[in-house]
């Protein structure tokens, strides 16, 4: 959620950063500050007739006491009353239409972004030279299915299309990964989290998934009551809400937090022809990582977590790229983020396989998400931060794609070895 007082001191500028974000929210701006002007002047109308009537309500026993009448006063005291209810009940209409309003917009993007879509996205870092072969390379769709690690049929069969079943030496690379992930991440210093895959509506709401996003998730019927769940789309939607309505202190932060997770979207993309196996698909598994820290400290937390990214992609032995994203290719509750990209041969570009980004106070807002300064006990909004650390479904096409050789073997990376038992080559049985 945006500050309001941003938006009521710097309203022109709010609208033109949103636009970089190829949002026009001009109206919705004028509306929400309509509406915040309205909600003060009842505030302020209403305490000064609460004033008014604890007032009188303090001279009616003592004119009693004395024998007068107080007839008038109590009657006026029921007028107060009256129009005490009355603007308490438009306050809540009018709140709840300006935090509607307030929680439809996006957040701002960082100043130094490029405006526009991906075609104004800036590779900023190039990690080693990309993969060339001395024979015809073949798909990652083929080398899984020749190897026998990847059943795309029967992940059919069993779910529909974007489903597919890791087996054999294919779901141990599989785990090998995420082990690779989990334990880079615990020698830095986060803690691991699994949280529940069934999350209730109030986490997508401080993710800044809802209630805008809310069509893009699988939705939970609850039998019992009219609570609305839904499978997460990444463990981010958890983890940002472990301290919603929390007040942390200063020296607790910042909290580092992992989470391994299956991951749920419903909208998987288009299955273009170059998209072939796992590259798009409504489950996937994820490592995620989440920061809590303070304002001042939230571009270094940005700065590590893309190193830590980096650190993963590059231990894998994968060209890859590092790129700054343009406002409008930003998501709608992030102010900055970069992608990690790599190469997949046989789509002849770059794939994303982490996107690190920072929410700056946006999702603290959203989720009342404080800390109280050690200085002088002020309470403050938190910085969230998430990236991924890493997404799976593209690392595995990459790793077979990149590591195939002549006869159809593949390498394994030298840092899952460990995890597979010594096993260097993954060959066709």
């Amino acid at each position: 959620m945006i500050d309001i007082r941003y938006l009521r001191e710097h309203t022109s500028d709010a609208k033109r950063r949103l636009l970089a974000k190829g949002a026009d929210f001009s109206a919705e701006i004028d509306t929400i500050l309509e509406l915040d002007s309205r909600r003060r002047a009842i505030i302020s109308d209403t305490d000064a007739k609460k004033a008014e009537q604890n007032a009188v309500s303090k001279q009616i026993p003592q004119i009693k006491k004395n024998g007068g009448d107080a007839s008038e006063l109590l009657a006026k005291m029921k007028v107060l009353s009256d129009e005490i209810k009355d603007a308490d009940n438009t306050l809540r209409e009018v709140e709840a239409e300006f935090r509607s309003g307030m929680l439809g917009l996006y957040n701002l993007p960082d100043e130094d972004l490029a405006p526009g879509g991906k075609e104004n996205n800036e590779p900023i870092r190039f990690f080693g030279e990309p993969k060339t072969f001395d024979f015809a390379p073949k798909h990652h769709v083929d080398l899984c299915l020749e190897l026998g690690l990847i059943d795309y049929e029967r992940g059919t069969k069993l779910a529909g299309n974007g489903f597919w079943i890791y087996k054999g030496m294919g779901a141990r690379l599989e785990w090998a990964l995420l082990n690779y992930f989990i334990d880079t991440h615990l020698a830095d210093g986060y803690e691991l989290i699994i949280p529940p895959l069934m999350l209730e509506y109030e986490c997508g709401v401080t993710a800044g998934q809802f209630p805008k996003f809310a069509d893009e998730v699988y939705k939970i019927a609850n039998p019992t009551d009219e609570r609305m769940h839904y499978m997460l789309p990444t463990a981010e939607a958890a983890l940002v809400s472990l301290h919603r309505d929390e007040i942390l202190s200063e020296k607790e932060l910042p909290r580092k937090y992992i989470s391994y997770t299956p991951c749920f979207r419903r909208e998987a993309g288009s299955y273009r022809s170059d998209e072939r196996g796992m590259v798009r698909g409504h489950q996937f598994n994820k490592v995620e990582m989440v920061q809590y820290t303070t304002p001042e400290n939230s571009g270094a937390a940005f700065e590590e977590l893309v190193a830590k990214a980096e650190k993963l992609v590059s231990g894998l032995g994968f060209h890859f790229r590092t790129v700054k994203l343009a406002a409008g290719d930003c998501s709608a509750s992030m102010a900055r983020t970069y992608d990690i990209e790599i190469q997949i041969p046989s789509m002849d570009g770059y794939k994303e396989v982490s996107s690190v980004s920072n929410a700056r106070d946006f999702q603290a807002r959203r989720g009342m998400i404080r800390y109280r300064r050690d200085s002088d006990g002020k309470v403050d909004y938190c910085h969230t931060l998430n990236g991924s650390g890493l997404a799976t479904s593209r690392i595995l096409p990459a790793l077979v794609e990149q590591g195939q050789r002549a006869d159809g073997s593949v390498v394994v990376p030298e840092v899952l070895r460990k995890y597979l038992g010594g096993i260097e080559i993954i060959e066709k049985q």
